[in-house]
């Protein structure tokens, strides 16, 4: 039922899913005590209270997209993507060592992968929802060809390591809070959160390139501006310095287009072990 509703919203012009998007962000911001709470206090923590207005204008787009982008037509949804510099990717993929996309929840993050799959293979890590409801829907809408998924356990990071052993690419949300025991605790915008430590070490494991990717929403709904960014930085040291370095990547890939950052997402979710920062971390 919920997967013919989002095809039926699919055939919508893009432009109306993102006019009625912005008001749905409002009627949200306005009535969730929580949500304007949280979204409050991470702007602020991250210095971009002044992109407020627009921030809750781009979180309701981003909801009302999603039918478009999961359910379009492959044709339809690429065609609303203007990419840039994706040479940097193919020289990447080119090298035959094996790529890992990082892409954080800025702009339209679900585009990227379709994107990247329309181009070459791409194996995407991929958490189950936690309603049961909506992994039919889910699944089918992610599978698109030359898209693969895999889960987000054991059995999925190893998939992600044969493949770029093998020279390659998969898909990672590096800004995604990782289950206990899967991360470390790292500043992320002068504040500790809990960071996962996936993508060093499939590099480290693989020998695999790094490549930071992000969708800026373009105004009006005419699509989206889908941009490849190379990883300059090395990562070395310990675990938390690794994961530090990546999450100072995803700062710079945010400056870019702060209001269209996934600032309602709890990403200070647990608390940080005594010492790790002078500021706590709301569960």
């Amino acid at each position: 039922m919920l997967l013919r509703i989002f095809q039926i919203l699919a055939l919508l012009p893009l432009p109306l899913m993102h006019t009625l998007g912005a008001g749905a962000g409002w009627l949200t911001y306005a009535f969730s005590k929580a949500y304007r709470k949280r979204m409050k206090s991470n702007l602020t923590q991250a210095g971009y209270m002044s992109v407020l207005v627009r921030t809750i204008t781009e979180s309701g787009k981003n909801l009302f997209e999603l039918p478009f982008i999961w359910c379009g037509t492959p044709v339809r949804v690429l065609r609303s993507a203007q990419v840039h510099n994706w040479q940097i990717a193919q020289t990447a993929i080119d090298s035959g060592r094996g790529v890992i996309f990082l892409t954080p929840h800025l702009g339209c993050f679900e585009i990227i992968a379709q994107v990247i799959a329309s181009r070459s293979p791409l194996t995407a890590l991929y958490r189950p929802p936690r309603m049961a409801m909506l992994e039919p829907l889910l699944q089918k809408a992610r599978e698109r060809s030359g898209l693969t998924l895999a889960p987000a356990n054991m059995s999925g990071v190893r998939t992600l390591l044969k493949t770029l052993r093998k020279g390659g690419s998969v898909g990672l949300l590096p800004d995604q809070v990782p289950s206990a025991g899967e991360g470390v605790w790292t500043s992320f915008f002068g504040k500790p959160a809990y960071t996962m430590t996936l993508p060093a070490k499939l590099a480290q494991m693989s020998g695999a390139v790094l490549i930071l990717s992000y969708a800026e929403r373009l105004p009006h709904g005419k699509g989206y501006s889908v941009h490849f960014v190379p990883f300059n930085q090395t990562l070395t040291g310990t675990p938390e310095q690794q994961a530090g370095t990546l999450n100072t990547a995803m700062e710079n890939l945010i400056a870019r287009c702060p209001s269209q950052y996934f600032w309602s997402y709890n990403r200070y979710k647990g608390t940080p072990p005594v010492g790790s920062s002078n500021v706590s971390v709301t569960s």
